[in-house]
This record gives structure tokens, C-alpha cells and sequence, in this order.
């Protein structure tokens, strides 16, 4: 399968003869990194190989649209609940430079109790199947080489499955997994006996695969109630889970640890978060960092979120990450939408290039506070791990609610979750391995008669299923309403219909997302913006952000509700737009040549930001292509414009006409194609206007050659005036020597 730029991914394809797909890669990918690597006009020190395709940055146009690519892995964080739509969600990422899939599954495999195979989508989770995950792994086969980089597909081995899903992750090509038994026992209150067993057999099939392994200890942050405090146990939960995968058999470049800057903004961030960083990789040196960005504190708008975000990523770039994770900023208040995906990428990858070289340029102190900081953090973790050993254990230690605790140990506050270590789901089901205990498989932990002597316990029987994969069995679904097949019906259609409508979460879902600003006080002021939502048509309007301005002169909502329109697309009527020359073509074009150009704001009109605009070199505008401009200013007459452009011998003509009352924009432009013709300069002048209600149509009924409206850019306008020069006149004179 072959995805272009100009296809969408069609699910059908990726469906196709699933059965007999088999994963082409396994284990974890990295960046390939590159120091002293120019990209444009720059020499980066912090890269990795470029893309073969994407969508750079939006500055990118001003330094001739490059799009370097960080030296971190960019990981984002899918939920749609669907795999259909999480493909192209998927693809979506991955040209914004995400490298790193994981979808989360909710439910599903955190308390499932077995493997299910054919399984539908649940409404209290997702279990994870074998066709959803092997349609997603030959889908991101075509993604990465659509954009030229390897991606990494991740999930979770959790839950009283969790050997089960590992050893479906390595049969299905999946790269990198969440395994971690204290976040089973401390969050999903599964028996601390089971999940300790279940981890040390899955984490042996994750390293026998060379999967990744990320912890779970971050967790505690979004937990405790003064989340800053618990970092001396965040030490302590990281060192148990290394010694645990050691002790399993993972290597430690397989062994990831899942951190989180504990605080946001209007809490002194940097100054309890850095020293925090900085510990953490003093101790863990050796093992992968995971940087993953805090959703705790995502109370309002995406804005909040956002520099919340660059301020964790500041915080990577001053320490160290090897995988940057960008938690989706809306995560705390509905389905995370397919544009926050992206948003929580590109503000990773804006931040991350932006402080490319940080580390060249500064150093931490080490004659400050931080280093004080960093060894109390350091001394308080190693209390807390002997105080677990002399309370009898890290089973007593949680039955005691010494995890999760909000007191910055060694003080307590008694609010630390509690388990029973006879308890929970799954207690009981344990059972002692006999002297003669035969496991006839690979990756299996632990003592086996099968495993004895050499060769592999699989070779009596032909080998297993990690071994030969003809031998996995392939079950489809089996729900006869609840499957892919039926979700993609009304999809479907509607492409076949030619019909369009909005999603942020699933196919067609409708959903959409106003911005009001009301100015009234806060409850007046958010009943009226519903009251007008629902006015909009929008249906079931919910308020999903709120920022207070003033309490009395007002506060902005954002709100979502669903949209129920579909358009036809046939019946659109799509403007046809000439893409704009490359900038270097443009000045390489005009500089060479005196092209002069005369522009003014015309009538009675006195608004003159959007010529400047185009025209002035400040904003990007068409003088740094070496056109030379003369501008008239503001409420110039039409007859003073062809005065100006006749004396200096002009080859263009800009007008900027924004005043539209009585229709006075369409009599400017008429007027001056009337007295160009009049005075015999029409055939060698270009006349172009531009203005807020001016389309190119417009222009073009009223006698121009182009017209521009909203969103014009310099480099529009220079396109068009070289193109239209050069057909009409290739052999406009040179500059005048001297």
C-alpha cells in the first residue's frame, strides 16, 4: 500500500487480506541524530534526519520553509476509541513530526480478564484486539514511508492480562509498551501478588522483543493532592520498577522512566521542578528518560495548557529526554480532538527547535541553590526506601498508604492510598510452580523443564508463535453490528455522496468549537453565550473553557456542540489559487530589473496598515524582492494615482481601497482602468487593488488584472507582478548603471 499527499488513507485498503499481514519491523526505532547540520540558512546542533514529507512549522515560510527535525522522539497520545479514525488521526502526526503512537485503550486492558479476541468497541473501554492492532501497525508501515521516518507504535501491558498482551504486542510488531506492577496495584487496585508475577513474565516478552518499557510512576503526580510533594516517592517508585525489569531481564536501554514536571504556573515552576529533573537523572543514569508533559493543571483554555507545555519543555532541553511526550492539551476535558494532537506536537517541536543549542550556550549553576535542592531530593527518596525496608516491605509500605501520600516525606499527612496485599482483583489466582514445571514457549520467565539444555523449548512441536508466525491465529470480529465494517457504512456513503461534514473526534461527528466573548458578569455572561450557541444551531452547546477578564466588564467561553450540516462538495465553489512563486525566484526575477510600481490608498479612504503591508520591507512586504515602490499615502484621487504612474513610467499600479459604502471600492477600480485606457497607458500598465471586501473576481469585473482580499501575503502580490511582467514583458529594461 502507498499513501501520496493528495490520497486520503482509505481504511478498506489497509483491511485488506489483514489476515495474512505480518509486522515488518520490531523492537524500538530512534531518531538518527545530527549535530552541526545545516537546514536553510542555519546550523542546528540538537537534529535528527529530515522528512521526506510534512508540514513545517507556520514561520517556516519566512526562512524558506524549512522544517528541522528535533533530536527527541515526539510522542502523541491517541483516544478516539475507534481505530478507523485513529489511522488518520495517525497520519495526521506523523507529518507534524510525531514518531511515537500511542493509543490509549482505556478500560479495556486494565481489567479484562483474559485476552479477548474479536472483541467490539466496549462502552466502558476498549480491549485491545489483534485486528486493531495489526491494522494500525501496516497502517503506520504506509505512514512512515509516506513522510521517510520510522514510527514507533505503543500501547500498555496492564491489568490482569498484561503477559497476554505482551505476548500479542510481540506477535503484532508493537514498539514500545507502558509496564509497570505498582501502577496496577496503586491505580487499578489489582492484587500486588498477581501484578508483581504478571510483570516479571511480561516484562520477559518485552525484552525478548526489544520493546520499550515506560513506568507508570508519574502517575502520583496527577494523584496527590499537592502533587510537588510526592517527588521523593516518585525515586523510589522508578527504582523499584529498573531493579524489578533488571532483575526480569530488560536491559536498561529498554527501560524507560515516565516523568513529569510536578507543578505549573502560578506555582514558581522552574525553581521545584529543575532541581526535581536534575535528580531524578543524577540517580537514573544509564536508563531512558521519557519527559511527559503534565495535564494536572489544565483547568482552562488550550492557552493555559500550552505554555504550561513549553515551560516542561524548557525543562527537557535544560536536563536531558530522550522520547518527548506532548499529552494532548485538551486531554483533561473530552476526547482529546485531532487538531489538539497536532497542536500538543507542534508546540513540542516550536519549543525544541526554538532552544536548539541551549546547552552550548548556558550551564546550570553549580555554586546555587540547585545543587542543595537536588541532594535533598535525593536524601529524602533514600528515607523513604528504608523506611519501606524496616516497615517489612514494599506490600506493608502501601497496606501502611505510604504511597501517594501529599506530605513531602519524611512528613506524612495520612491520605496515601491503601491496599491489601491479599486483596484486590485477581487475589488468589497465583499458583506455586511444581518442581517439574514446563513452560514448551519462548520469552518465558522464570524456572522450565522445556528450557533446560540448548535450543529453544518451542523446537519439540515446530516452534511458537514468537517464533513462527504462521502458527498465530486470526480471529476477526465477531459482532455482527458493533464492527468496522458497519462504523465505516455511514462513512463511507457520505464520501460516495460527495457529502462533508465537521469532526475533531470521530468521523463526522459534527462537533464544532465557538469562542464567545460576552461583557457581563460571569454567570449572565456564560447563560448568554449558551443562549447564543444554541441560536447558532449548534445542538447540546457545552462550555468547555472559561477565562474570567473582569468580573464586571466580562469573561470568553469556548464552546462545543454539534453542527449537524453536511455539504456537497460538488457544489462548492472552490477558488482556484496559483501557488506563490519561491522567494529566491521572485528576486532573482526583479532585482535585476527596475521595476517600478506605484501604490496608494484611494477616495476618501484613509486606512493605509494593509498597503504598508504589502509593500514595506518591515512586514516581509514586496520592496525586499527589489521592486521599487513609491507609495502616495492615503485618500489619494484615482486621477493623481495615473498622474504618479504616467511621470514615473510605472509598470504597476497598487490601490488599496477599504471603504465600501455606496459601492465606492468598485467605482475606484473602474475609474482607474477607465482613465489608463483613456490616457493610452493600459497595455503596458498591471493594475491591481486590494482591500478587505475585494476578491480577485471583483477586481477583475471592475477592469484589473488581480484583485486580493484577506490574508494576502507580500509574496503573493511579487508572484503575481512576475508572472504577469514576465509574460506580458520579459524584456523590461535594467537598472540605470551608476
Amino acid at each position: 500500500m502507498k499513501l501520496t499527499p493528495d490520497r486520503k488513507l482509505d481504511v478498506r485498503e489497509i483491511l485488506e487480506d489483514l489476515e495474512h499481514y505480518r509486522p515488518r519491523r520490531k523492537g524500538w526505532t530512534w531518531r538518527r541524530k545530527k549535530e552541526n547540520h545545516h537546514i536553510g540558512p542555519f546550523l542546528y546542533k540538537d537534529t535528527s534526519d529530515d522528512l521526506a514529507q510534512s508540514v513545517p512549522l507556520p514561520a517556516a515560510h519566512y526562512f524558506g520553509g524549512i522544517d528541522p527535525q528535533c533530536d527527541f522522539v515526539i510522542t502523541t497520545e491517541i483516544a478516539s476509541g475507534r481505530f478507523e479514525d485513529d489511522l488518520r488521526r495517525m497520519r495526521m502526526a506523523a507529518w507534524h513530526g510525531a514518531d511515537h503512537i500511542m493509543v490509549i485503550r482505556t478500560t479495556g486492558q486494565s481489567h479484562i480478564d483474559g485476552l479477548i479476541e474479536g472483541t467490539p468497541e466496549g462502552v466502558g473501554g476498549i480491549p485491545i484486539t489483534r485486528k486493531q492492532l495489526r491494522a494500525t501497525r501496516k497502517a503506520l508501515d504506509a505512514i512512515e514511508d509516506e513522510v521517510g521516518r520510522p514510527i514507533n507504535f505503543h500501547s500498555y501491558v496492564s491489568g490482569v492480562a498484561g503477559p497476554e498482551m505482551a505476548v500479542l504486542f510481540a506477535e503484532e510488531g508493537v514498539n514500545g509498551a507502558h509496564q509497570d506492577p505498582q501502577y496496577n496495584v496503586l491505580y487499578r487496585d489489582i492484587n500486588m501478588h498477581r501484578s508483581f508475577v504478571d510483570a516479571a513474565e511480561s516484562k520477559r516478552i518485552l525484552a525478548d522483543s526489544s520493546i520499550l518499557q515506560l513506568d507508570g510512576a508519574h502517575n502520583a503526580n496527577a494523584m496527590a493532592k499537592e502533587a510537588w510533594k510526592v517527588t521523593p516517592e516518585l525515586f523510589v517508585q522508578h527504582a523499584i520498577n529498573c531493579a524489578y525489569s533488571r532483575a526480569a531481564g530488560m536491559p536498561p536501554d529498554l527501560i524507560a522512566l515516565s516523568t513529569v514536571p510536578p507543578t505549573a504556573p502560578p506555582a514558581p515552576k522552574l525553581r521545584l521542578d529543575l532541581p526535581y529533573a536534575v535528580a531524578l537523572r543524577d540517580v537514573f543514569q544509564g536508563y531512558i528518560f521519557r519527559a511527559q508533559q503534565n495535564t494536572r493543571y489544565m483547568e482552562t483554555d488550550m492557552l493555559e495548557a500550552t505554555v504550561t507545555h513549553v515551560l516542561d519543555t524548557l525543562i527537557s532541553r535544560l536536563t536531558s529526554a530522550d522520547i518527548q511526550s506532548t499529552i494532548t492539551p485538551d486531554e483533561g476535558r473530552n476526547i482529546p480532538w485531532h487538531y489538539n494532537n497536532v497542536a500538543g506536537v507542534n508546540t513540542a517541536r516550536q519549543a525544541l527547535m526554538g532552544l536548539d543549542g541551549l546547552t552550548e550556550l548556558i550551564e546550570l549553576r553549580e555554586d546555587g541553590p540547585l545543587r542543595g535542592q537536588v541532594r535533598e531530593l535525593q536524601e529524602r527518596a533514600v528515607l523513604f526506601l528504608e523506611e519501606i525496608l524496616e516497615s517489612g516491605g514494599y506490600y506493608q509500605a502501601v497496606a501502611n498508604g505510604q504511597f501517594v501520600d501529599s506530605g513531602y516525606f519524611p512528613e506524612r499527612k495520612g491520605d496515601g492510598i491503601v491496599r491489601d496485599p491479599d486483596g484486590s482483583d485477581g487475589a488468589g489466582t497465583v499458583i506455586r510452580r511444581e518442581a517439574d514445571y514446563g513452560a514448551p514457549v519462548c520469552s518465558h520467565f522464570g524456572d522450565s523443564v522445556c528450557a533446560h539444555g540448548s535450543g529453544k523449548p518451542c523446537e519439540d512441536y515446530g516452534g511458537c508463535t514468537l517464533c513462527v508466525p504462521s502458527k498465530i491465529r486470526y480471529i476477526d470480529e465477531l459482532d455482527p453490528e458493533d464492527n468496522v465494517a458497519k462504523r465505516l457504512e455511514h462513512p463511507l456513503a457520505e464520501r460516495a455522496a460527495g457529502k462533508l461534514s465537521p469532526e475533531v473526534e470521530r468521523h463526522g461527528d459534527n462537533i464544532v468549537c465557538v469562542t464567545l466573548f460576552l461583557p457581563e458578569r460571569p454567570p449572565v455572561a456564560e447563560a448568554a453565550a449558551l443562549e447564543m450557541a444554541k441560536r447558532m444551531g449548534l445542538e447540546n452547546p457545552e462550555v468547555i473553557s472559561r477565562r474570567v477578564l473582569h468580573p464586571a466588564e466580562g469573561s470568553v467561553f469556548e464552546i462545543k456542540g454539534a453542527l449537524d450540516v453536511a455539504v456537497l462538495v460538488d457544489g462548492l465553489s472552490v477558488p482556484t489559487r496559483e501557488m506563490p512563486l519561491p522567494e529566491a525566484e521572485i528576486e532573482a526575477w526583479a532585482r535585476r530589473r527596475n521595476i517600478r510600481l506605484v501604490a496608494a490608498t484611494v477616495g476618501e479612504d484613509e486606512h493605509s496598515v494593509g498597503l504598508h503591508e504589502i509593500l514595506d520591507i518591515k512586514h516581509g512586504g514586496i520592496e525586499k524582492y527589489g521592486f521599487h515602490c513609491h507609495d502616495l499615502g492615503t485618500s489619494v484621487s484615482v486621477e493623481e494615482v495615473i498622474d504618479a504612474a504616467q511621470e514615473r513610467h510605472a509598470h504597476a499600479v497598487l490601490i488599496s481601497t477599504i471603504v465600501t459604502h455606496a459601492d465606492v471600492h468598485r467605482q475606484h477600480m473602474r475609474r482607474l482602468d477607465e482613465l489608463a485606457r483613456r490616457r493610452g497607458l493600459r497595455e503596458r500598465l498591471v493594475l491591481i487593488a486590494g482591500g478587505t471586501q475585494v476578491t480577485d473576481e471583483l477586481a477583475r469585473e471592475c477592469g484589473m488584472d488581480a484583485g486580493f482580499g484577506h490574508n494576502t501575503t507580500g509574496r503573493d502580490v511579487a508572484s503575481f507582478l512576475v508572472r504577469a511582467l514576465r509574460a506580458g514583458q520579459p524584456d523590461t529594461e535594467p537598472p540605470a548603471k551608476g
